[in-house]
């Protein structure tokens, strides 16, 4: 195994002036690594570059400058390897109506070149619940069934690394812990995952490392965990016996809410103000504490902070 699934260095796109239009940069300079046998979340707001480069990962659109390797092949030297080594479950749902889901993945391994007699047919049926519906026609499935043939299309020549673009989009609680089970059964048998999503706890819950783009650029890139770090922030929850005062002291940089339950919520960054000091100036106000509890920031708190400051210089 390759130690980085995915390498990218000094990527760029740029959609060339029509109609009037100027020249669009997509992507500027991206440089980012996905370790082999991880899950990794690509996340940035709409039209910040996720598609271009997805696109540019699966063929289908020219890069303008930078070097992409996939499981260790570049696409420039290695091209039919690179993209065997990849599968893109896209976001919209383009299949043929006529059909069925056995012919879709029997077509799709074929026009991969995989042989007749190493096609897993039956057991990506079995794998995305639709065994039942092998023999169906495609515009009889329903919108989660077709998404779930849209992951088995992608699997069928067993790619190192699997590219789920906005895969739960408009899909219910069932069929998306389905595929989250599957998911996770996929990268346990050594697969790499990249997930694009708006669904960001999905995102906190799912990735062991999350990129965020903006305006083409990579603004972040870091360990999930390093990256909700990042805000240094907390809240403590605290329910008052009666009713608190409105204001009262609070150590600089406290923020005080009240919220609609008759809770109190201190914000505080640990860096600068302890538990203990916001604690202390609630007892020093006469406020009893019926209850406590805290809360951490969350990947959300962190996309919207980094999104919205103004952008210039490259991630680490």
């Amino acid at each position: 195994m390759t130690e980085f699934a995915i390498e990218i260095e000094g990527l760029d796109k740029t959609y060339a002036a029509q109609r009037g239009e100027p020249a669009k940069k997509a992507l500027d300079d991206i440089d980012l690594k996905v370790p082999a046998g991880s899950i990794f979340g690509l996340l940035g707001p709409n039209g910040a570059g996720k598609s271009t480069l997805i696109n540019i990962l699966a063929g289908l659109v020219q890069k303008s400058a930078g070097t992409v390797r996939i499981w260790g092949f570049d696409q420039d030297v290695n091209p039919r390897q690179s993209r065997a080594a990849i599968g893109v479950m896209p976001q919209e749902l383009n299949m043929d109506p006529f059909f069925s889901p056995r012919a879709a993945l029997d077509m799709q391994a074929g026009l991969y070149g995989v042989p007749r007699s190493q096609r897993r047919t039956d057991a990506i049926l079995e794998l995305i619940g639709l065994s039942d519906k092998a023999n169906a026609y495609a515009r009889t499935l329903s919108g989660g069934m077709r998404r779930r043939l849209l992951l088995g299309k992608a699997l069928v020549h067993e790619p190192q690394v699997l590219v789920l673009d906005e895969p739960t989009a408009g899909v219910d609680i069932e069929l998306r812990q389905m595929l989250w089970t599957n998911v996770r059964r996929l990268n346990a048998a050594g697969m790499t995952i990249i997930l694009t999503t708006h669904y960001l706890e999905e995102a906190e819950e799912m990735c062991d490392e999350i990129a965020i783009i903006h305006h083409g650029r990579k603004i972040a890139h870091d360990r999930t965990a390093n990256l909700i770090g990042r805000l240094d922030a907390k809240t403590l929850v605290i329910r008052p016996v009666g009713t608190a005062p409105e204001s009262f002291a609070l150590p600089p940089g406290v923020e005080l809410a009240h919220r609609p339950d008759g809770t109190m919520a201190l914000s505080y960054r640990r860096a600068k103000t302890s538990a203990e000091a916001v604690l202390d100036a609630v007892r020093a106000a006469g406020i009893r504490i019926d209850d406590v509890g805290t809360e951490e920031p969350h990947l959300e708190d962190v996309f919207l902070a980094l999104t919205r400051a103004p952008q210039g210089g490259r991630a680490a």
